[in-house]
């Protein structure tokens, strides 16, 4: 198998070569191109991560805060108000038991304090309120903190407030707790376009009003309470504790609306009224979580923190946010992104190179050693890699390469002779058996051939005879019948007409299966013939048959030649390749003959070519064709227009050959020797 071994060897070579050159130039490259900007990339995904993170740990930190200072301000608020009524003022008010001093007692009390509203309710709902600018009216009784007061316990909760309860203590908490409500992208759709209600630091301490338990109540409403969105803004947000572009932002929300904050919708417009955006309604308010990542608000990115509030009955109400604008803290992180990779690129720019020249030493030696075995697996046996630059070991492999291969050139020489000589003896055998098989297997089609036509020829002899004999009777007897009748036998003309017609046509019959039996009684005197004028007169003897069909005819003359031959048998020779040509092709086609010079086995001669258009000859009976008595028209024919054309070409030294494919056609070519 000499070739799988080249094609072994060659690969084998060739993934040698690739192995040391790529495996110098892995060494040079491979921690400067792949380990180091691997190892960098995995630090930068992870300084990233750890970035982002702390992000998200910063505004965890902030939103505690904001917590701690909401807890503190409900604390507070506990404790100012359980001082009022711990306090001698209030408890000598209550003792002289005069209502219009009580009432300017809790007034300046809820003034001093910065409570929005402050009333006294007993147990039986007697109602003393500090009256605020705008009025007072009944309150809810019903409230979880003002029952836990009635009760003996102080507390401080968020509790939100219908439009109706805020108009209860004052028209102008009503007034400060309304807003329109401002379309906000990515937020969930509602068909309210104002929200009454209000967000309150509720907070009730227990008391005694004249004689039976009663509760002091109190409250802030944070609904536009700036003081109280900015104080949590400047305690998270510090000066210098964000980077310059960045800021920070805190919002108090009541369910999903902005009820206070610091978030600009313009620029001296704060985003009051916005909503926040469904994903993050979802997660805080429907699911109770805190949410810690980045989110859309208002305008812009921010990294946020969200929790929820709840109220005095344990419900959800609103949220708690703080946050801060994500843009710069991105560009700072792009920006040390950048640099990182400016400063790999330029280091990466000045090494490489330097390595590449020190691996260039190494691997070019090698390359032109590998492009020396390269020419001469490629048949330049005299390709050498010469001296090299490198004085080291490749410098020794080098020249202990070239050696072999001059080892090798001398030994391939030797064998190149003695295989040429050996190709030239076994060349020369080859043409001589080749010459004898070809002259056995003519000689053999020839006996065979023979063989069937002397069968052939006896039969058809002995039934021709056989049938002249009857025959010669026939005719006999119809002449002593004639004689006989008289002038009666005109009675019978026409019978007797028909038989003499078919007595003729058995006669014809028996004489063509004699003329194939026994050619040689039947040849007449040879001449020279022109092949080109035969032709053109068998043409005309079956112009008839040519009209009846739409049969176009071309004719390709390139001999001059002439042949040795019977004129009469080389028409009958024509005119039966033209007739079943014609047969072939019922609906019309094309007819071509062809005459050219061709030589064979070194005799000159010519080739007479009849080619046909029509359906063709199948494959499995084109060996048959002239066999005698062979025939593919059904009814039509005898079979013996081919054999006998056979029989008579091969008489003169010529031969006859057939080619078709089935529904291609089919070519019938005379070759006969030139006339000497």
């Amino acid at each position: 198998m000499p070739g799988i071994n080249k094609v072994t060897l060659d690969s084998e070579q060739q993934n040698r070569g690739l192995s040391v050159r790529f495996r110098l130039l892995a060494i040079a490259l491979l921690p400067m191109l792949v380990v180091l900007p691997l190892l960098l990339g995995i630090a930068v995904v992870r300084w990233s991560d750890k970035f982002d993170k702390l992000l998200i740990s910063k505004v965890n930190g902030d939103i505690t805060i904001a917590h701690q200072y909401l807890s503190r301000i409900l604390e507070h608020s506990s404790e100012k108000i359980q001082a009022i009524g711990a306090s001698a003022s209030f408890a000598r008010e209550l003792g002289l038991n005069r209502r219009q001093n009580l009432i300017a007692f809790l007034e300046s009390s809820r003034s001093d304090l910065g409570f929005d509203f402050l009333y006294l309710i007993s147990a039986r709902g007697q109602i003393i309120s500090a009256l605020p600018p705008s009025g007072f009216a009944a309150p809810r009784r019903d409230w979880p903190v003002v029952s836990a007061a009635i009760n003996g316990t102080a507390t401080a909760v968020i509790d939100i407030f219908e439009g109706s309860d805020l108009k209860a203590l004052s028209p102008a908490l009503a007034d400060q707790a309304r807003m329109d409500l401002v379309p906000t992208k990515a937020a969930v759709k509602t068909e309210r376009t104002v929200e009454t209600r209000g967000m309150v630091v509720h907070t009730a301490t227990p008391v005694t009003l004249d004689g039976e338990k009663s509760a002091l109540v109190g409250g802030i409403l944070l609904n536009r309470n700036l003081q109280f969105i900015d104080t949590i803004n400047d305690l998270v947000y510090q000066k210098a504790s964000l980077p310059e572009g960045s800021q920070g932002t805190a919002t108090l929300f009541l369910e999903d609306v902005r009820v206070s904050t610091n978030v600009r919708l313009f620029e001296d417009v704060r985003a009051l009224g916005t909503r926040v955006s469904a994903i993050v309604r979802s997660t805080v308010l429907d699911k109770g979580l805190v949410w810690l990542d980045r989110a859309f608000v208002v305008n812009d990115w921010y990294i946020s923190a969200y929790e929820p509030i709840v109220d005095s009955g344990g419900k959800r109400v609103g949220m708690l946010y703080v946050g801060f604008l994500e843009k710069p803290f991105q560009t700072e992180k792009y920006t040390t992104l950048a640099v990182i990779a400016i400063a790999f690129l330029l280091v990466t720019g000045v090494t490489v190179p330097i390595f590449l020249n020190w691996v260039r030493s190494i691997f070019k030696p090698l390359e032109r050693m590998a492009v020396t075995i390269s020419e001469v697996e490629d048949g330049n046996l005299s390709a050498r890699t010469g001296p090299v630059s490198n004085r080291g070991e490749i410098s020794k492999v080098a020249r202990h390469l070239d050696s072999l291969l001059g080892q090798l050139q001398q030994r391939d020489r030797e064998q190149r002779n003695w295989a040429r000589e050996l190709n030239s003896r076994v060349d020369e055998r080859t043409r001589e058996l080749q010459e004898a098989n070809q002259r056995l297997e003519a000689t053999t089609q020839q006996l065979i051939v023979s063989e069937k036509l002397a069968a052939i020829g006896e039969i058809t002899a002995g039934i021709a005879h056989e049938i002249n004999n009857p025959i010669a009777v026939i005719q006999g007897n119809l002449d002593v019948i004639r004689e006989t009748l008289g002038v009666q036998v005109e009675q019978s003309q026409t019978e007797f007409r028909l038989i003499d017609d078919q007595v003729h046509n058995i006669h014809m019959m028996v004489t063509k299966l004699l003329q194939f039996a026994r050619p040689d009684e039947f040849a007449g005197y040879v001449d020279h013939q022109n092949p080109n004028e035969v032709l053109t007169d068998c043409l005309l003897l079956v112009q008839h048959l040519l009209n009846k069909v739409e049969i176009k005819v071309s004719r390709r003359h390139r001999t001059d030649r002439q042949i040795m031959m019977n004129r009469t048998e080389l028409q009958q020779v024509l005119i039966n390749l033209f007739v079943n040509a014609i047969h072939a092709m019922p609906s019309g086609g094309e007819l071509t003959l062809s005459t050219y010079d061709q030589d064979s086995d070194e005799r000159t001669g010519l080739v007479i070519e009849v080619t046909d258009t029509g359906k063709g000859i199948p494959k499995a009976v084109i060996n048959k064709v002239f066999d005698p008595f062979f025939t593919t028209k059904q009814s039509e024919g005898t079979g013996l227009g081919l054999s006998i054309s056979q029989t008579l070409i091969t008489r003169h030294g010529g031969t006859i050959t057939a080619k078709s494919e089935d529904g291609a056609g089919a070519t019938f070519s005379v070759w006969m020797p030139e006339a000497t």
